[in-house]
């Protein structure tokens, strides 16, 4: 067994150390087809990090130290409730553990108590995932013919009148055919937004955490031709409204006049809303649905999971390879 101290005394530290070497590439579960040893890269340390403070914050308030955590302390961890919700889901609880596991493995302590913990639960006792709700080729089709947009009228009585409305369809399309998070599409700034179509039509968006949920990482997704045919006209009234109307900020959707940034409840309540025209079941309905609509059909394009890590933003390498889906129903009351 290696020593301890350092693990004990400044756990974080010990850990940073640790997780860019191989000695924690070797730890994996399942070793690259070639045999050769892949660090992991700097998203996902960063991630592992941000997971291994989380639970030495835990253990210290517990009293504990990592050389004196036990097996049972730790299934208490992934087990927390809070406000009679779960704190941890399944998969992220079985991954804090597996990432104990390898750090208890490097150091050689036996029993490994993180090993231990997997197995006491075999993953049966943790809150199960209800695999993503997605929508059919024709459903989605009905979403998008029942998205917000302008009452018939011969003419506006103001230039920019119903102006939210394009907003929000333009938004809701490019949440559905980009897979953006609902607090991407909010932070989304207009630099971000490609300006070299490619030739399929589509054009780059490069989300950064700027503005984002500090969950978001930075990628690049394209927007399909049909996505860009919504968000250019709406690009080119938000440019109006910045010579006319003096529209301060870099938000794509801006909340107001003001340049304000929307909230996500009030996007949540939008999109909701066109489930409920689209008269789609409204039990789970949400932006999450129409990003996991996203990623099925990158999938059943043939993209591999580590392609759809990377136009998703996500940390984890095996974060794509767990996504299951099924299909959302119609609602029963249309």
């Amino acid at each position: 067994m290696k020593n301890l101290t350092s693990w004990d005394s400044d756990p974080v530290q010990a850990f940073k150390e640790f997780v860019g070497t191989e000695a924690f590439a070797k730890t994996a579960q399942r070793l690259p087809a070639d045999g050769m040893l892949r660090l992991v890269s700097g998203e996902s340390a960063r991630i592992y990090i941000s997971m291994f403070s989380n639970v030495s914050a835990w253990i210290a308030e517990q009293g504990k130290t990592f050389s004196t955590v036990t097996h049972g302390d730790l299934v208490r961890f992934v087990n927390r409730v809070d406000g009679g919700k779960v704190v941890l889901n399944s998969k992220i609880g079985y991954r804090y553990l597996r990432l104990l596991e390898r750090c208890y493995q490097h150091l050689g302590v036996i029993p490994n108590p993180a090993k231990q913990a997997i197995l006491s639960t075999d993953r049966t006792d943790l809150p199960k995932d209800d695999a993503g709700r997605t929508l059919s080729p024709e459903q989605l089709q009905r979403f998008f013919d029942a998205l917000p947009a302008d009452p018939p009228r011969r003419r506006r009585v103001t230039a920019f009148e119903g102006w939210k409305r394009r907003r929000d369809r333009a938004m809701q399309v490019m949440i559905a055919l980009a897979g953006l998070r609902v607090a991407e599409a909010i932070g989304l700034l207009v630099h971000e937004v490609g300006h070299q179509v490619a030739l399929d039509g589509s054009v780059d968006l490069t989300i950064t955490p700027e503005e984002k949920h500090d969950t978001s990482h930075e990628h690049i997704t394209p927007l399909p031709r049909e996505g860009v045919a919504e968000l250019r006209p709406w690009l080119d009234e938000r440019e109006r409204m910045v010579k006319e109307l003096a529209l301060p900020g870099l938000f794509v959707f801006p909340a107001n006049v003001l340049g304000g940034k929307m909230t996500n409840k009030t996007v949540y309540k939008q999109i909701r809303a066109t489930f409920e025209r689209a008269g789609l079941d409204m039990s789970r309905a949400g932006g999450r649905t129409l990003r996991n609509t996203f990623a099925k059909g990158q999938l059943d394009n043939g993209a591999s999971p580590d392609q759809l890590k990377d136009v998703l933003g996500l940390a984890l390498e095996r974060s794509a390879a767990d996504y299951k889906f099924t299909r959302i129903k119609d609602d029963p009351k249309k």
